[in-house]
């Protein structure tokens, strides 16, 4: 048995011998004055269950505690306070069980910083205590025993005490009561039957904001929270319009009302993700809370993160995965929905030009990795699922998923989905029902397309071939690659090529399109034959299928010459790809790649992706030009350029506050210095950037510049942070003493990231920490931080092992250090099978980007000579 690293086998038995009744969970967060607790809460927990087959053994699941009692049957477990020895690796042992069994386990637990079970954080700005519950993937052992797996669902009944002030949030209403030794006792209603990773605690003094939603179906009680220290910042009334445009748009399309009664949105500190779709009581990163102002693209992912955790109302909470193999069904499905609600329920009309931007890169990124794997990935233990929340889970999958929809039909697919919550309301399926639904709605044996798409890896190039007269082409083929990596399949598309022109205002506007099903190597495009030739052909047009787009030579050239003057945003975006991706695979030297978004940004009327290519830029100048030439001029010509970029925009516009965010992550000269100098200390007209509003989070942007530049100390540091001592801007500190360009200063960063015991950091001073390390232009100061690299991530494994050491292993592993030698110095840790296994995947992703980054230099270094 394995409690801690849950296997798929022993829990496939465990559900085969059980069926959970109900669990009657009282939390105690008080310290027993009616004060809050610090260090421990306790936690009383009565599960009632049925066996199938009396006298087996089986075990439930607790982490981290001290067992006060557990009794089984009226039988204590652990005679004589034998309850501190048993092993968090194997869980509480249930022998000799009955037909019906009770199960009343007593325990004192602990509280987080990590942002897993019961996280706490103690606000800064007025001293209060918030608690946040966070239980995916299986994490609810933390706060409550329980048979911590997907399929065992039941109701849960919580009882909480807690101080006098604070609100308490779970996945039901509750009532209250004065309890004995002090503080408020909050009884909750019992749930709907769910899985234990949904079940919610938010607890502390937050701010409340209440609305309702209401409809044919009835009315949806409403909440927002949030610290009381950002309630001025809460933008409740867009919050509130976008959440009941989601309502809508599902009730709508999905063909069942909302099941969890009442819809809470919880925006908690110091949160791992961007958000947690626990069943009416959604937990979001409350940098969505915007105390400074951002671009539009922050608000439309906002928005979209908002619609994905309400589509898991019904693609996960009402219907719930028997395992985490199906974890991708789960998270693609959200993330696609989420996209489709966009489009046809909000302001956000052009989302699939964010998704082609976005989601598609990441996916892409991923799949290209040694560690890539099938959309349905096999899933064999607990820590496989970890590993495995990533592009192609989230990404890959929603793109493979709004393929299915193009091959289909939208109605038809939509139809099999209404009949697959209907079917299974509240019970556990698999991807095989789903799939037969869609197959009895559409009339398609969707059989094969499984078996390509989800359970292959690879991406499939695409490009064109074509052959042409003087004026008009007399055959257009499109070319479909075996997938890689991988074992090579071709696969079914439903794809569009599209012909782009120059009209007489020199637009590229699309001049002729067809739409085709292709299966094999090379097929003809029968519908375009006899077009005039056009300036760029586009494969994949509209972007219906997942594949790596390759332009052919004519159309190149035109992108790189003119690929602002592209009309349409998608085909624009999906340009901007090719050229990444292209830049990616050293098929593009990065210098010209830098040069196209230093001319073509400043036109790119779509904020996310000018924001998107930005970085990217950024990314080819650290990693993919030729260093010399990077340090050189590429910087100085980059940087020029953004100040320039951000002068000349409209004032106080998106594309002005994007450009000067895009100078301050860059290496910056002594011009750049003296503007942003004059910025924090005369303001925006004297820094020639009219109509900029400089904010706190821009004060911190630019000052983190500064100090990365050299041009400002620790004392301006400590100076910002009595002007804004925040949870904030305690984050937004660490980030620029990590930026100190001074090996004194990195090493004071890597001491910080290793802490252990009192001394450790939350995980939100660990990531923005990362975030000021490695730096452009810091390489020199980092040779220290590279050869301890194995040795403090080994080591921090052991001590703090789950999300928090898997962010630091990735966040600090050398990848500035571009070259052979520490290539091949990873390479041997990959096949060390004494290293975790979760650790040598990501030496090997980090190990396959340098790679990815050697080649890419060699031919930008060509290119000098």
């Amino acid at each position: 048995m394995r409690s801690l690293n849950l296997t798929r086998a022993d829990a496939a038995a465990r559900s085969e011998l059980l069926s959970v009744e109900s669990y009657e969970v009282e939390v105690d967060l008080t310290d027993g004055r009616g004060g809050p607790g610090s260090d421990r809460f306790r936690s009383r927990t009565v599960v009632r269950f049925s066996c199938n087959r009396p006298g087996a053994e089986t075990f439930i699941d607790l982490r981290s505690a001290v067992i006060r009692s557990a009794v089984l049957n009226g039988r204590e477990l652990f005679p004589a306070g034998e309850g501190n020895n048993y092993d968090d690796e194997v869980g509480l042992t249930l022998p000799d069980l009955q037909s019906d069994n009770e199960l009343v386990v007593d325990a004192e637990l602990t509280y987080t910083t990590t942002g897993e079970g019961l996280h706490r954080m103690v606000d800064p700005a007025d001293g209060e205590v918030y608690l946040y519950s966070q239980f995916e993937t299986a994490d609810a052992k933390r706060v409550f025993a329980c048979f911590d797996q997907p399929d065992l669902k039941a109701r849960y009944t919580l009882t909480v005490t807690a101080p006098e002030n604070w609100v308490v949030v779970t996945n039901t209403a509750a009532e209250q009561s004065p309890a004995d030794g002090g503080g408020v006792v909050h009884r909750f209603a019992p749930t709907e039957i769910m899985s234990t990773y949904l079940v919610a605690l938010i607890a502390g003094p937050y701010h409340v904001v209440e609305d309702s939603y209401r409809d044919e179906h009835g009315t949806i009680p409403l909440r927002l929270l949030c610290r009381a220290s950002l309630a001025e910042h809460l933008d409740s009334d867009r919050l509130f319009a976008e959440t009941k445009e989601g309502f809508g748009f599902y009730h709508r399309e999905f063909g069942l009302p909302y099941a969890f009664g009442k819809y809470d949105q919880i925006f908690v500190p110091e949160f791992n993700a961007g958000a947690m779709e626990n069943s009416g009581a959604v937990t979001f990163l409350e940098d969505y809370v915007f105390r400074s102002r951002v671009t539009g693209y922050r608000y439309e992912r906002r928005n979209e993160t908002l619609l994905h955790e309400m589509a898991h109302m019904w693609f996960g909470n009402l219907v719930t995965m028997r395992w985490w193999d199906d974890l991708w069904l789960n998270e693609s499905f959200a993330t696609f929905a989420s996209v489709l609600a966009q489009v046809d329920a909000t302001q956000y009309t052009d989302a699939w030009t964010t998704f082609a931007n976005v989601e598609k890169s990441w996916a892409y990124r991923q799949d290209q990795l040694p560690s890539t794997h099938p959309v349905a990935a096999d899933m064999t233990d607990l820590e496989t699922v970890e590993a495995n929340f990533d592009g192609i889970t989230y990404a890959k999958g929603a793109s493979v998923l709004k393929q299915l929809v193009a091959y289909v039909g939208r109605e038809p697919f939509l139809t099999g989905i209404r009949a697959y919550f209907t079917e299974h309301a509240f019970g556990n399926a698999r991807f095989d029902d789903l799939l037969s639904a869609l197959e009895k709605s559409s009339g398609r044996d969707l059989s094969g397309w499984a078996d390509q798409w989800l359970r292959t890896t690879g991406i499939n190039p695409i490009s064109v071939e074509v052959a042409h007269s003087d004026s008009a082409i007399t055959e257009l083929a499109v070319i479909q690659g075996p997938a890689a990596p991988g074992a090579g399949e071709l696969r079914t598309h439903r794809l569009g090529v599209g012909l782009y022109s120059r009209n007489d205002s020199g637009e590229l506007i699309r001049t002729a399109r067809a739409e085709l099903d292709i299966h094999d190597e090379r097929t003809i495009v029968a519908d375009l034959a006899g077009e005039p030739v056009p300036d760029l052909i586009l494969p994949n047009d509209d972007d219906l299928t997942y594949c790596s787009v390759r332009l052919d030579d004519r159309s190149v050239a035109t992108v790189l010459d003119s690929l602002e003057d592209i009309s349409d945003s998608l085909a624009r975006t999906l340009c901007w790809s090719s050229l990444w991706e292209m830049t990616r695979e050293a098929r593009l030297p990065a210098r010209r790649f830098v040069e196209v978004v230093s001319r073509a940004a400043p036109r790119e009327p779509h904020i996310g992706v000018v924001q998107r290519v930005l970085t990217q830029a950024q990314t080819a100048l650290a990693r993919y030009a030729d260093p010399d030439l990077a340090a050189a001029t590429g910087w100085k010509t980059f940087s020029h350029a953004m100040l320039e970029a951000a002068r000349a925009a409209e004032p106080g516009s998106d594309h002005q506050l994007a450009f000067l965010t895009a100078l301050c992550a860059c290496p910056i000269g002594a011009d750049q210095c003296r503007a942003l100098e004059t910025l924090l200390d005369a303001g925006a007209d004297e820094a020639g950037l009219p109509g900029l509003v400089v904010d706190t989070d821009l004060r911190w942007t630019a000052l983190t510049a500064l100090v990365a530049a050299g041009a400002e100390d620790s004392e301006r540091i400590d100076a910002e942070l009595t002007a804004d001592d925040t949870a904030g801007g305690a984050r937004r500190a660490a980030t620029a003493r990590a930026a100190r360009p001074t090996v004194g200063a990195k090493e004071e960063a890597e001491q910080l990231l290793l802490a252990t015991g009192v001394d450790a950091p939350s995980n939100a001073i660990v990531r923005a920490t990362l975030l000021g390390i490695d730096l452009p232009g810091h390489e020199h100061l980092l040779s220290g931080l590279c050869e301890r690299y194995l040795e403090d991530v080994t080591a921090l494994w052991a001590a703090r092992p789950g999300d928090l050491a898997q962010t630091v292993a990735e966040g600090i592993f050398p990848s500035w250090a571009v070259d052979t030698q520490t290539v091949a110095r990873f390479e041997s840790v990959i096949t060390d099978e004494t290293k975790p296994a979760a650790l040598r995947r990501i030496i090997a992703e980090q190990t396959a980007d340098m790679t990815r980054a050697l080649a890419a230099r060699t031919v930008d270094t060509a290119e000098s000579d």
